[in-house]
């Protein structure tokens, strides 16, 4: 990567209709890949797809919601936001991407994870026990399969392989990231397996990854390898004006992190919380310049190579994310651009 990328993300969440009901996870897949359409249309870099299995997200397979986006756009490239790898087969999960990447002329991309839920375990029979051997040898294996040369590969979580190759290979191969929330230990992984840093940045400012991203390059020096990639993923949406983009997403965000806190125990969040995140933290919601100047903030902060834009948020109309797309990509990008040349 030689400059900078600018890119999109969505879990799918599930939006709102007129009359402030939720949307049939149909039609938001369907919406979803319009998005898309519209992300190509407007000249940005990378459309990400995340994976959940939960009712407030539509998308469980994001390669098939990928492989429909290929068939309809030319030149965006499209990858996970995340593949939850602890949960699924490194094998499936190479051999799924190698045949997008052939669908779509070669731009697709893995970004491996934890995944920000756990429904995933129970439901595909894994034990949360294993959290910590499962990701670091499935991780261990998808980077081995990556050079698409014969693998021989033992483990505790799956059958050994012996001189295995899989198929269909790539004309020039696969794009692979991590993402990470933020653990040292998970940066120093990413770097031995050699695979592109991605960092979620959900809460906080930016300024608190630095070290993180110093860590991977010291580690990268460290191992003898190859410099990768760093990406930012962090939510926010663009609306007019910054009122405008505040008033569509406060009550979403305030309602996602009750429920986000009554599932992992965390404190409900306290009056402010919303505008402090906006304002030193981790959410960029604003008009067109506001977001333009936190995105150039981040970018010059961490000398990262992308930033998307987690544009799908909570209690949302659907109409309010296609301005988001459209304003972020013929106003907030070219802004971006400018402030960093």
């Amino acid at each position: 990567m030689t400059s900078l990328e600018l890119g999109l993300d969505t879990f799918g969440g599930v939006t709102l209709d007129a009359d402030g009901a939720p949307l049939p996870h149909p039609q938001v897949i369907r919406d979803l890949v319009d998005d898309a359409i519209l992300a190509d249309e407007v000249g940005l870099d990378f459309f990400g797809v995340g994976e959940h299995h939960r009712p407030d997200f539509a998308v469980s397979s994001p390669e098939m919601v990928l492989s429909a986006i290929a068939s309809r756009t030319e030149r965006i490239r499209l990858g996970s936001a995340v593949t939850v790898l602890s949960s699924d087969d490194p094998v499936r999960v190479f051999e799924r991407f190698a045949t997008l990447d052939a669908v779509s002329n070669g731009r697709a991309e893995i970004v491996a994870g934890r995944g920000s839920f756990i429904e995933s375990f129970p439901l595909f029979g894994y034990d949360l026990a294993q959290y910590e051997v499962l990701f670091e040898e499935k991780l261990d294996l998808l980077s081995r399969l990556l050079t698409e040369e014969p693998v021989t590969w033992r483990g505790t979580t799956r059958a050994a392989l012996e001189e295995q190759r899989v198929f269909p290979t790539t004309e020039a191969g696969l794009r692979a990231w991590v993402g990470v929330g933020g653990s040292p230990e998970s940066v120093v992984r990413t770097a031995r397996h050699g695979f592109g840093l991605f960092l979620a940045i959900i809460g906080g400012s930016a300024q608190r990854f630095a070290p993180y991203v110093d860590l991977f390059h010291r580690a990268q020096d460290e191992l003898g390898r190859e410099h990768q990639p760093i990406a930012v993923h962090s939510h926010g949406l663009v609306a007019e004006t910054d009122e405008q983009a505040r008033e569509i997403t406060r009550r979403g965000w305030i309602a996602m992190r009750t429920q986000m806190g009554r599932e992992r125990g965390w404190p409900p969040p306290e009056v402010g919380d919303f505008e402090r995140e906006i304002e030193g933290g981790a959410l960029y919601i604003g008009g067109p310049e506001t977001v333009a100047r936190k995105i150039a903030a981040t970018v010059k902060t961490l000398g990262v190579d992308r930033f998307d834009l987690k544009y799908d948020q909570a209690k949302v109309g659907h109409g309010d994310l296609t301005r988001s797309i459209e304003l972020y990509g013929t106003k907030v990008v070219p802004m971006v651009r400018d402030m960093l040349s």
